[in-house]
Parts: C-alpha cells; structure tokens; sequence
C-alpha cells in the first residue's frame, strides 16, 4: 500500500531533505508540496540537486487539496507550525518539525519562545518525537512534534544513564558543535560565508538557548525530580552534523556499559567500543547517531561524545522514522542509507 503525504515548508532545508529520503521510501508518495515565498516553481529551480525526480510544483498552502493525503510533515518556521496546524483537516496525521508543540507546558513554551501558544489544545494532544524513547505513543498519535536536533543529540547521550542512576544528576555539562544549516536557510548577516569560514563561536551561552527547555522537560521526567545541565552550543563552519562532548561524573565503564545495553537493539543509535572517539565524518546525511564514551583522567569522571546529521536524524530522518510509525509501517523503511563519505 501507498501512502501520500505532502510536505509544508518544502523550500526549506528539512523540506528538501524529507524530499530526499522519502524519494526511495517503498510506500510513500509526494502528493503536495507547499513553499509559500516559491510558490509556483518546480523543485528543480529551488533544489537543482532534486531535477531528477518527478515532483508536484510548490504551491501555497491555501492552495494545496489534502484530499487523499494520508500524512502531512510540517517543515514550517516556529511559531508558524502552531497557526497552520490547528487549521489542517482532521483526518490528517502530522509530524511537526518545528518547535511549537515540544513543550507540554504551555507556560514553558512562552518562558522559551517569548510568545503564548497559539494553539494550546493541540499542544496538549502532541507526543514527542523521540522515537526510541516514545515509540509505543507515536505509533497511535495524530500528531507527532519532532525533537530538536541539539536536544535529541544530548538525550542520546543522557537519558539510559539518568534512568539507570550512574551519573550525578546535579553535575552534567553538555559542549555542542552545531552546523550551520542547523540555522535554517533564510539569510543572515552572521552566516555569511566571510563572517562564519574559518572561525567558531559560541552562541546563546549561560542557560539561554531554547533547546534548554527540551532538557529540563525530559530530563526531569526520566529522574522524576528537576533536573538542570550545562548547555553551550558552537557553530562551526560546516554544512551538516552535531557533535556533543557530556562531561558526567560517573565510572566511565558502567556508563558505556549502560549506554550499549540501552542501545543494543536500536537500528540507528551505535554504541562504539570503550574508548572510541565518533565523528561527524561518519554519519553524514544518515539517520545514524554514534555514541563513544572516553574515560577522565580524574577518577569518577568520563565524557560521552554522540554526533548526528542535524538534517537527519536531528530533523527529517526522525521525522520519516516517527511518519512510518504512525503509518504502520517498519520503521527503518526508506532510512537504512549509509552515511556519506568522505
């Protein structure tokens, strides 16, 4: 059986992306695909890379016919997902890319985005998108809210250990290297080729980035009390991939060893033998994420690096991995390409 989905905010980098994988997806067809300010072009002349493909021309969402489709992904700026959600016909399945409905609380969601919630009782009747860790909700929700990619990458890392008990819980520092597509594909002043080559920096350092939110919510609830971490990210002068360095206190072996037992079964989260540093190099546009735990030399003390493609298993490939979920189907399906290298 064919299913048929459309994408919303395909002239996007998620959006081109979904678009990619969902290309090779054995039981999935692009039925529609919305770019509001590239209304009317083909995909072609907005991704040259994707000329190949026999694809619907951008429309806008007004104009897009959800009949017959049987699941939308919204690859929508924040706080716009929330106000054309709530509008979409009820018979449709949703995976949200966006940040608008990750935070249960809607307070939260106001603290982080600056903003009240446009549309509290969907946020409500939203699952978060972690696959692995919410499977079993996914496969019956309507609508599904993907993580974010520095969030997910910190709770590959974190949350086996935090539910085990082997780590401090008031002592965890996560030090993230973030690619700049993760910024989106709008222009900016600061991610100017002369203004972001050759050079790092941190960014909305000292507890202010909004994926903290993330943390606190599903940290909190995997300890069952409040949980706080460190949390700086660093863009760095690359086009896809996320690096996270945890620095815990905790037995370097019984954190590994918590972590591959977590992890054993799971077809996209690798746990490299004890010592093994992973790289972005090694998955690249997958939906692999590689987990290594190096040990300190200060006794008690160990980091545990994860990476992952922001673009990905940060966004698009969870967000295929989740739809096929909600659609009854196996969930590697169309996702098992191995990463690209160099």
């Amino acid at each position: 059986m064919t299913h048929n989905v459309a994408i919303l905010g395909a002239s996007g980098y998620t959006g081109a992306e979904l678009v990619r994988l969902i290309a090779t997806h054995p039981s999935m067809k692009i039925v529609g695909l919305s770019g509001n300010s590239k209304a009317g072009m083909a995909m072609a002349d907005v991704f040259p890379h994707l000329r190949h493909l026999d694809l619907p021309a951008l429309t806008t969402i007004e104009d897009m016919d959800f009949d017959g489709v049987d699941l939308v992904f919204c690859a929508l700026p924040h706080a716009t997902s929330q106000a054309v959600i709530k509008e979409l016909p009820r018979h449709l399945k949703i995976v949200d890319l966006s940040a608008d409905f990750r935070l249960r609380d809607g307070a939260d969601y106001e603290k982080w985005y600056g903003k009240p919630h446009a549309a509290l009782e969907m946020q409500k009747e939203a699952v978060y998108g972690l696959t692995e860790f919410y499977r079993e909700e996914i496969a019956g929700a309507r609508l599904v809210a993907g993580t974010g990619c520095n969030a997910a990458t910190g709770q590959y890392a974190l949350r086996p250990l935090i539910a085990a008990g082997v780590i401090d819980l008031d002592d965890i520092i996560i030090d993230l290297l973030a690619a700049v597509s993760g910024a989106g594909r709008s222009l900016k002043e600061n991610l100017l080729h002369a203004e972001l080559s050759e050079g790092a920096h941190a960014y909305s350092a000292g507890g202010t980035h909004r994926h903290l939110g993330e943390f606190d919510q599903e940290f909190s609830k995997v300890a069952g009390r409040p949980v706080q971490v460190q949390f700086t990210p660093h863009l760095i002068p690359a086009n896809r991939g996320i690096l996270a360095t945890v620095y815990v206190k905790g037995e370097a072996e019984e954190v590994h060893r918590t972590l591959a037992e977590a992890y054993a079964d799971e077809p996209f989260l690798i746990v490299l033998p004890m010592g093994q540093h992973p790289s972005i190099k090694h998955i690249r546009a997958s939906n692999f994420c590689h987990i290594g735990v190096v040990k300190d030399r200060i006794a008690g003390r160990c980091q545990i690096i994860a990476t992952l493609d922001n673009l990905t298993k940060g966004s698009s490939g969870q967000a295929l991995q989740n739809a096929n979920l909600m659609l009854g189907l196996p969930e590697t399906e169309g996702l098992m390409l191995a990463p690209v290298f160099p």
